[in-house]
């Protein structure tokens, strides 16, 4: 009698789990079914969004006679988007899905979508159904995250290139001077060279300056010499006695003339002189002098050397000698160019007194796009300037005109670091991010190394990001953001000092990771000047339980 209440009692234990598993028992049981996602809050990286979900399955809850299909879906304001089942199987069925244990059992699966606008507010679920045969019978949908976050978004990735400097002097240093030549071992400054066309010449620019407002002598200089022959202490007094005798000179012929008092110096022997003509001169064997005084530093060698070779030193004593026995008259001077008003005015009224180094100054000064174009285009037809050519490609860029730059930068020198990382910017625009990558790490340059943090940040590398943009200067913006996508909280606030409505919205991102609700209050209230940012506050999963 036992054995049989026994036996009934397996049967009915039997038949209650074949019924309590049947595709309308594990839908009514679902809810002892647990979804856990890694991350409760999707996140967007590169254009997509990945998550890690798993699925326990209590003991009991399996049939071995199923299959569970579970299908991953994102819905969100405008649409929805679902991926590919996931499949598994009973212990009993013969397919090729994931088996899952009627002993209870733990899935853990990647979903992946492409991300398309409006997911910023979504929601994953899962979407089940179970068959037995031709029978099936849909789950209970299971909520698995809220919303996407789209924060690496707000990278600033127009890229960054700046134009070509120009080399315009706002001050043109040059000198002006005359010669008071001696004869041979003599200090004496004779009348006729006071009177010689040199000093006469020296006098009549210093009269010059003088009327011109827009030069003026800053400083003024004589400086002896003498010619390297003979003995050296001899020389070295004689080059002494000619500086003496210069300055009394000096201020003979200077009277009546403006003139500050000048420094004086005397140098000695001339060798430098004595190379620089030799260098010049049409002397038969001005090689093989010049090679003596490569191979020697010592002067009495060099002297001896060359008085071995009779006959050039016969020619150097005729020719190079006589031209180093002097003293030099020289005023430092100063040239005020065009200023800034002066170059606009110039471009109105006569753009063809500006030569290329004022053209690009000009095109620096004036802000319309267009008037900027005009002038390097003047620049580069008047001068074929190679930094017009680049800075209007440049300039092309920044108004997203790409065909016209990729144009212009093929005419280009391609190894030019500046060339390298405009062309990183086309490829940054058209979303080829290896390639634009290749470009910024080979050129190297502030802007490039900006722009490879744009390319870092836009590909998910958002610790290399952070690492690239910390010492580049002027990248407030996308540096701050770097900081906030690697959680560094501190640095990011501390980098974030540009005034813009745009970083103030970082900065309200940095108060709401903090729970500040007053600085999410506050600079989104300065970041609202954007209505844009306004329109994006709404949706943004960053501030989900913060009223403003």
């Amino acid at each position: 009698m036992k054995k049989t209440l026994k036996f009934f009692a397996v049967a009915a234990l039997a038949i209650a789990a074949a019924a309590c598993a049947s595709p309308e028992k594990m839908a009514k049981m679902a809810e002892n079914v647990k979804v856990e996602c890694v991350t409760p809050v999707l996140e967007v990286v590169n254009g997509t969004i990945d998550a890690t979900v798993s699925v326990t399955y209590p003991k009991g809850y399996f049939n071995p006679k199923v299959i569970l299909e579970a299908t991953p879906v994102i819905v969100y304001q405008g649409g929805e988007a679902a991926m590919k089942p996931f499949k598994y199987q009973g212990e009993d069925v013969r397919d090729n899905y994931k088996v899952v244990s009627a002993d209870g059992q733990k899935v853990t699966e990647k979903i992946h979508f492409d991300y398309v606008p409006g997911m910023e507010q979504c929601y994953l679920e899962l979407r089940g159904k179970v068959s037995a045969g031709k029978k099936s019978v849909n789950l209970p949908v299971k909520k698995v995250a809220d919303g996407a976050n789209t924060t690496y978004m707000l990278v600033k990735k127009a890229g960054a290139v700046s134009f070509k400097a120009d080399n315009y002097q706002e001050v043109i240093s040059s000198t002006t001077e005359g010669q008071i030549k001696y004869l041979v071992n003599s200090s004496e400054v004779r009348g006729s060279e006071l009177k010689g066309e040199s000093v006469k010449e020296f006098l009549a620019r210093l009269d010059e300056i003088s009327a011109n407002e827009r030069t003026k002598v800053t400083s003024t200089e004589i400086v002896a010499y003498a010619s390297p022959e003979g003995d050296t202490g001899k020389n070295e007094k004689l080059s002494d006695n000619r500086s003496e005798s210069a300055n009394k000179a000096w201020k003979q012929v200077t009277k009546g003339h403006e003139a500050t008092d000048p420094t004086v110096r005397s140098v000695g022997e001339d060798w430098d002189g004595f190379q620089q003509l030799v260098a010049q001169s049409n002397l038969e064997d001005k090689e093989l002098i010049l090679r003596v005084l490569s191979m020697y530093s010592d002067p009495a060698v060099r002297e001896n050397e060359i008085r071995n070779m009779s006959q050039v030193y016969t020619a150097l004593k005729g020719e190079v000698l006589p031209e180093l026995r002097r003293a030099r008259l020289i005023a430092n001077v100063e040239f005020k160019n065009y200023s800034n008003e002066e170059l606009l005015d110039l471009l109105e009224n006569n753009a063809n007194l500006l030569d290329e180094e004022a053209l690009l100054r000009v095109a620096s000064l004036v802000r319309k796009p267009a008037q900027k174009e005009e002038i390097y285009k003047r620049a580069i037809g008047r001068f074929n300037s190679a930094r017009a050519m680049f800075n209007l490609a440049a300039l092309y860029l920044m108004q997203g005109q790409d065909a016209k730059a990729e144009a212009g930068l093929a005419e280009l020198d391609a190894k030019d670091p500046d060339v390298v990382n405009a062309k990183g910017v086309l490829a940054l625009h058209k979303e080829d991010y290896k390639t634009a990558e290749t470009a910024f790490r080979t050129a190297g340059t502030e802007d490039a190394k900006a722009n490879l943090g744009v390319v870092l940040i836009l590909t998910g590398r958002y610790e290399e990001a952070a690492q690239a943009l910390k010492d580049v200067k002027g990248c407030c913006h996308n540096t701050t953001l770097a900081y906030i996508l690697t959680d560094q909280l501190d640095k990011a606030a501390k980098s974030a000092k540009c005034k813009d409505p745009k970083v103030s919205y970082l900065k309200a991102i940095i108060a709401a990771r903090q729970g500040n609700a007053d600085g999410v209050k506050s600079n989104l209230e300065a970041a609202f000047k954007n209505e844009s940012l306004k329109e994006r506050a709404a949706r943004d999963i960053e501030f989900a339980g913060y009223q403003f």
